[in-house]
């Protein structure tokens, strides 16, 4: 469970302390799984684009370039992070609040431990395309007969500006929307999937 000291309050993280929370639980997942990280590894975990890169960070990232694959680095990151994340949240309701309250605040820059966290393996690219085509084609579906229904024929003029408007809203506004869909996600399939998981685990 977190410590205290590592469970800042929620209003108030900020970025180093959010990135403190996670590289700790990280690092004890890599411990319980037998896959303890190196130095290297470990600050890579700090590493940022937002702002431009200091001396220090672009030696990192050099150091690291010359000497770990980072297709392999990021995906064993996200297995640790996705592991991370489901056994706080069986350590109770404050552990996983610290944790989510952290992965919003990183997810306002450009961290790269929230780019693993994107790629975690809870929910693949392709389930979410699945899942926005049948939730569309049942909106659709059920939209339809209620208008049909319920309303004379609509304005061809007005869909016309509503269809633009959304595509607009898509691409002035994506990674709110994003950001948005993840939270949404978070809360909803991704946790319904994760007991799934554990029950899975548990067997």
């Amino acid at each position: 469970m977190l410590s205290p000291a590592t469970r800042p309050r929620i209003s108030r993280m900020q970025v180093r302390e959010a990135k403190d929370v996670l590289v700790q639980q990280i690092k004890e997942q890599a411990a319980l799984e037998g896959d303890q990280l190196s130095e290297l590894e470990t600050r890579m975990l700090y590493f940022t684009e937002h702002g431009g890169l200091t001396e220090e960070m672009r030696r990192i990232n050099d150091e690291f370039d010359a000497n770990c694959d980072s297709a392999k680095y990021e995906k064993k990151i996200a297995r640790l992070m996705w592991h991370a994340y489901k056994r706080v949240r069986k350590e109770g309701e404050s552990s996983r609040r610290t944790w989510d309250s952290a992965i919003r605040c990183l997810k306002r820059g450009d961290h790269y431990v929230i780019v693993m966290w994107d790629m975690r393996p809870g929910l693949r690219p392709g389930h979410l395309i699945g899942v926005g085509i049948a939730a569309f084609a049942f909106a659709v579906s059920i939209g339809a007969k209620w208008i049909t229904h319920n309303l004379a024929p609509p304005n061809p003029d007005l869909l016309l500006g509503i269809f633009i408007a959304l595509i607009l809203a898509g691409i002035l506004f994506r990674r709110a929307l994003g950001n948005a869909a993840g939270w949404l996600l978070d809360r909803t399939l991704l946790r319904f999937l994760g007991s799934k998981e554990d029950e899975k685990d548990s067997e």
